[in-house]
């Protein structure tokens, strides 16, 4: 393990330029880099769609590269030590979320169902999708560059009632489309509500106060989602969140059949195949940034949460829950 070193962009670095069908690289002068720096450059797999882009010198940099992605947003290549450490702290700190949101459920449900189309309604509509239906939370710079599409950025034409169920269809990111049905009466309605508004937008989320019909935005839903779960969060933290309870429970079902070590790879294999099919994700990503390594780490031990997965509860919304804290437990051990 080496020891890492804080580097900025803002130093000075080594960039690339293109250079036939690659790239060349140079260092701080202008000058080529000789061959061994190139080896450690290319071994960054830097996207090539990457523009102005920033290479630190030092190979012990916490920061390796920067750049410009093609929807305009900086991207960070971090050292792999630091991202395992940084992965570390967010699968902890996702941890306190997902308690923190077992509480904060009747309080969304609330808000959920006051009269009109508040703020507060509209808000709690978004995060009920969240949590039942893991969308990303959406960006105007993919939806208008890419036609790809998140949950603020959905249109009325993305949804459309089949039955008491709502069935949303539309692309999302890198060109992956998604058909996610949510069966909740309560949803459907304020749904229902937002589809009929009269104000002719397309985007389907929205709130309204005297002063009319308001786009709901990312900002508003995350502020949102801090103020009733109580914690720093983001709607990113529902899609992890989920994604290591699906995992606990799915390597569960797996349990009794894994008795050797080829069946628990197998049996982890299957297992992220799914997580990823419900994300839109590659089993690759999902591995590595979306499921607690614990959930997995626990299963090689024999632990799971099959007593969970397997009892009896009231409804779907007590079974989440009552999986949701048998992963707490799991994980903590």
């Amino acid at each position: 393990m080496v020891r890492l070193r804080r580097t900025s962009p803002e130093e000075r670095g080594w960039t690339r330029r293109r250079s036939g069908p690659g790239f060349a690289y140079l260092d701080e002068h202008g000058e080529r880099l000789p061959e061994d720096a190139v080896a450690r450059v290319t071994g960054l797999v830097i996207p090539p769609a990457w523009t102005d882009v920033w290479i630190t010198p030092h190979v012990n940099g916490h920061l390796q590269a920067v750049g410009t992605d093609d929807a305009g947003r900086r991207q960070y290549l971090y050292h792999p030590q630091w991202r395992a450490r940084r992965d570390a702290e967010k699968f902890d700190r996702v941890l306190g979320f997902g308690e923190a949101l077992g509480r904060s459920r009747p309080r969304i449900l609330e808000d959920l169902s006051r009269r009109g189309m508040p703020p507060e309604r509209a808000c709690a509509t978004a995060v009920r999708l969240l949590d039942l239906g893991c969308f990303r939370i959406g960006d105007d710079v993919y939806a208008d560059r890419h036609g790809s599409f998140g949950l603020t950025t959905l249109e009325r034409g993305h949804v459309r009632r089949a039955g008491e169920a709502l069935v949303f269809r539309f692309t999302g990111k890198s060109g992956v489309g998604h058909r996610i049905e949510i069966d909740d009466a309560a949803v459907g309605r304020a749904i229902d509500a937002m589809r009929r508004r009269g104000d002719g937008e397309a985007t389907l989320l929205s709130f309204r106060d005297r002063g009319g019909w308001h786009r709901l935005t990312p900002a508003l839903v995350n502020d949102y989602v801090r103020a009733s779960t109580g914690v720093e969060a983001t709607a990113k933290d529902f899609r992890t969140w989920h994604a290591t309870v699906l995992a606990a429970a799915t390597l569960a079902e797996h349990g009794e059949q894994a008795a050797s070590a080829t069946a628990r790879r197998r049996a982890v294999a299957a297992t992220m195949r799914d997580v990823a099919a419900f994300l839109g994700n590659t089993p690759a990503v999902t591995r590595t940034s979306y499921v607690d390594p614990r959930v997995v780490s626990a299963y090689d031990e024999g632990r799971t949460i099959a007593r969970a997965v397997r009892g009896r509860h009231a409804d779907d919304d007590a079974r989440q829950l009552a999986v949701e804290r048998a992963t707490l437990r799991l994980i903590r051990g």
